[in-house]
C-alpha cells in the first residue's frame, strides 16, 4: 500500500476550512486574551472552575497557534522542518483530547458539587483540580509523542504534507485508534451521565423551591443540555470519520472511496475546532460564578459581622446558624444555577 499523493489546488474542503478557521481566529484569539486578563485581574479568589477555565484558555490557544500553518499546509507541500510539523499536528490533536477531558473535568466537578454538596468540600479544592489538569496534561501529550513519527523521515520525490500524507507504518498502529476512541467514549459517557443528572437535580430543586427565579426559568438546564450537545455535536463526527478512515487504509478499499473519507476527516476535524467557540461561553459563566461568589462572601461576612455586634450570644448562635443552613443551601441549590446564569 503506497501513500496517496494529495492533488494541487484548493478544492471544496479547503474553503470550508477558510470559512471555519479564519472565524475561530478572529472570534477566539480575543476572547482567550479577554478572558486571560479577566482571570489574571479581576478574579480574586481561585476556584476549581477558574482552574479548568486557565487550563482550556491554555489548551485553546495552543491549537489557535497552528490554524494558520493548517490553512497554509493544506495540498501544499512543506517547506519547513518536519519536525516542526508534527509539533504543529500535535497541538492540533492536543487541543481535541485536551479539550474532552477538560469538559468531562468540568462536568464531574460541577455534579459532585451538586450530588454531594458536603463532602465535596472536602472532595474539592483548587490543588485537586490543579492535580486533575496536571494529569490530563501528562496524558494528551504523553499519546502525542508518536505523532513525531507518523511521516516519513526522508521526503520522496513529491515532497512532504503536514496534516496529511502519514507513512504506511502509521496505519498498522491500532492501538492509536483504539486508544482515541477508548478516551472519548469514556469521557462522552461520563459527560453525558453528569449532565443527565444534574439536570435531574435541578428539575428537584425546582420543585422544591417553586419561587426561585433562575430555576423557574429552566434556564441552568438549558444551558447544561446545549453545553452537552455542544460536546457530542464538535467530536463524534470526527471519531466515526477515523474510524472509518482507518477501517478504509487497512483494508484493500477503493481509492476513491478513500479520497472521500480523507475529505471527511478534515471537515469532521474542522468541526472538533468549532468546540474553541463553544469554550467561550464556558469562560463566560465560570468567570461570572466566580465573581458572584466573592460578592456573596462579602456580603455574607458583613451581615455575620453585624450580627455580632448587635445580637446577643443566643441569638448571634441563632443568626450563625441560620446562615450556615443559607450557605449549604446554596452549595446544593445555587451552585450550578450561578455557574450557568
Amino acid at each position: 500500500m503506497s501513500s496517496e499523493q494529495p492533488p494541487d489546488g484548493c478544492d471544496w474542503v479547503c474553503w470550508v476550512q477558510w470559512c471555519v478557521y479564519v472565524p475561530i481566529l478572529v472570534v477566539g484569539l480575543p476572547l482567550n486574551l479577554a478572558a486571560l486578563w479577566l482571570l489574571l485581574f479581576r478574579v480574586q479568589r481561585w476556584s476549581e472552575s477558574t482552574v479548568y477555565l486557565l487550563n482550556l484558555i491554555i489548551n485553546d490557544g495552543m491549537l489557535m497557534l497552528s490554524l494558520p500553518f493548517k490553512i497554509h499546509a493544506y495540498k501544499k507541500p512543506w517547506t519547513l522542518n518536519i519536525t516542526f510539523c508534527s509539533l504543529l499536528e500535535s497541538l492540533l490533536y492536543v487541543n481535541i483530547y485536551g479539550s474532552i477531558m477538560l469538559s468531562m473535568c468540568i462536568a464531574v466537578d460541577r455534579y459532585t458539587a451538586l450530588q454531594f454538596p458536603f463532602a465535596a468540600r472536602r472532595l474539592r479544592s483548587t490543588r485537586k483540580a490543579a492535580l486533575v489538569c496536571l494529569v490530563v496534561w501528562m496524558v494528551v501529550f504523553g499519546f502525542s509523542a508518536p505523532i513525531y513519527t507518523l511521516h516519513d523521515k526522508q521526503s520522496n520525490s513529491n515532497g512532504t504534507f503536514c496534516f496529511q500524507q502519514f507513512s504506511n507504518g502509521t496505519w498498522t498502529k491500532r492501538w492509536i485508534l483504539v486508544s482515541m476512541e477508548t478516551v472519548f467514549c469514556c469521557s462522552a459517557v461520563l459527560m453525558v451521565f453528569c449532565s443527565v443528572r444534574v439536570v435531574q437535580i435541578l428539575h428537584g430543586m425546582r420543585a422544591r423551591n417553586p419561587g426561585d427565579a433562575k430555576l423557574r426559568t429552566n434556564k441552568s438546564m438549558k444551558i447544561v443540555l446545549s453545553n452537552l450537545v455542544v460536546f457530542l455535536t464538535c467530536f463524534i463526527p470526527y471519531h466515526i470519520a477515523a474510524l472509518m478512515y482507518f477501517h478504509a487504509k487497512t483494508s484493500d478499499s477503493n481509492p476513491t472511496n478513500i479520497v472521500h473519507l480523507r475529505y471527511f476527516v478534515h471537515i469532521s476535524i474542522c468541526i472538533s475546532n468549532v468546540n474553541i467557540l463553544a469554550d467561550g461561553s464556558c469562560y463566560y459563566f465560570i468567570l461570572k460564578e466566580n465573581l458572584e461568589s466573592a460578592k456573596r462572601e462579602r456580603r455574607m461576612a458583613v451581615h455575620t459581622r453585624e450580627t455580632r455586634i448587635r445580637g446577643s450570644k443566643n441569638q448571634t448562635l441563632f443568626d450563625e446558624k441560620h446562615n450556615g443552613s443559607a450557605t449549604d443551601t446554596e452549595k446544593m441549590d445555587i451552585c450550578v444555577v450561578t455557574d450557568f446564569t
